[in-house]
Order: structure tokens, then sequence, then C-alpha cells
């Protein structure tokens, strides 16, 4: 069984590079033949995370593990952490700035959006510390949700 792992660096606000690194996972599951279905979700949920860590911290990495059998993305940022988990999973929530609003960002939807896209969701956030996502998508596809963007 071969896994394949990738690991990318996020910077705090560099809007330049947005998306590289979930456009560059998407490449890399089209090479490997993965259900363009899969393909879709694993990049929506992965482009959410990036532009949160851009958005919202100080920076931070998103490392994927990709097995026969399903991608594991881990995504860790360095603060400033969420103070209230629940508020920020409810759709519309949002702490972005007017300058990040008026980039067109910040609408509120990064985390709903990831969770909808994944077949297992966990996040840990110690407040002014740090926030971790681990984001799992199956290949066969169990979650039948067709995730937003």
């Amino acid at each position: 069984m071969i896994t394949i792992k990738l690991k990318y660096q996020v910077e705090k606000d560099d809007f330049m590079k947005a998306g590289q690194a979930s456009s560059n996972l998407k490449k890399v599951l089209k090479q490997l033949g993965i259900n363009s279905k899969i393909v879709r979700k694993i990049a929506i949920a992965t482009y959410e995370a990036e532009m949160n860590i851009i958005i919202h911290s100080e920076g931070g990495s998103i490392d994927a593990s990709i097995d026969p059998e399903k991608v594991k993305i881990i995504v860790r940022d360095r603060g400033p952490g969420i103070k209230d988990i629940e508020l920020a999973m409810k759709a519309g929530y949002s702490t972005a700035s007017q300058k990040v609003r008026e980039l067109g960002f910040g609408a509120g939807m990064g985390l709903p959006n990831i969770k909808r896209c994944c077949d297992e969701f966990a996040i840990r956030s110690s407040f002014g510390e740090y926030t971790e996502l681990s984001i799992t998508i199956y290949h066969s596809g169990n979650n039948t949700e067709e995730g937003g963007e």
C-alpha cells in the first residue's frame, strides 16, 4: 500500500498565492485517477481551509496523505485560535475584516463548506494559539453532499 504525502506552507495575507495548495493537490489527485466528484470535494475543502489560514491566522500548513482508500488532510495554523467553535461553524458567521470582505472573501461559509464536503471532520482550537482541522474524504465517496463553493 503506497501513501503519498504532500505538505504546503500557507502565509498570512498572501492572497497572491491563495489557492495554490488546493490547486496542486487537485492536480495530483487527478493524475492518480481519483473520481472527479471526490477530487472536487477535496479541492473545495482544501481551498476553504487554505483561505481561512490566509485570512484569519498568522500562517500555517496543510498536510495531505493520499492512500488507496482515502485522503486525509491536516490543517494547522499559528493563532489566533477560535474563541467559540460552535459559533464559527454556523453558516454566515465571520470574523473577517472589512478589507477581506472587500476582496470578496469572509462570507462565513468556510468551515461549514469544509464539513459539508468531508466524510470525517474534526476541529480543535486553543484561543490565542492555534486551530487544527482534520479532514478525511474516502475515495468511495461515503459523503453524498456535493459541497458548496
